[in-house]
């Protein structure tokens, strides 16, 4: 498996046992349609979560979090709506962002971004 795939897998499974310990309730993973994914998608209480997870090896290029441009939310915000539609959920939404920076050990730092955006 080449590395940055690696690296994302380890990255997810990190922000997901994250999330688990918020005790958010995971609805999906990887949930995808098409050519659109949402990484996690999560219940906070009544709250749907869409979260984007975005993880790095290195700062050198900034932030995990700065990857999610304005093409990503705008993708995002399309696979949100299809899956509110899916499942017919009428109440609050938010998209969160869960950025995991690694070391070469696997040892990693988590930075949770709540209501990171909101697509226009």
């Amino acid at each position: 498996m080449a590395k940055h795939l690696e690296t994302g897998q380890v990255g997810e499974l990190a922000a997901l046992h994250y999330i688990e310990d918020l005790g958010y309730r995971i609805l999906a993973k990887n949930w995808r349609y098409k050519h659109l994914e949402v990484d996690l998608i999560a219940m906070d209480g009544p709250v749907l979560l869409f979260i984007e997870v975005k993880t790095r090896r290195s700062s050198s290029y900034g932030p995990p979090h700065e990857a999610v441009n304005y093409r990503k939310q705008q993708q995002l915000d399309r696979a949100a709506n299809l899956y509110i539609s899916y499942i017919k959920h009428q109440g609050e939404i938010r998209f969160d962002i869960v950025s995991v920076l690694m070391d070469n050990s696997n040892k990693h730092e988590i930075e949770h971004i709540k209501d990171a955006f909101w697509p226009e």
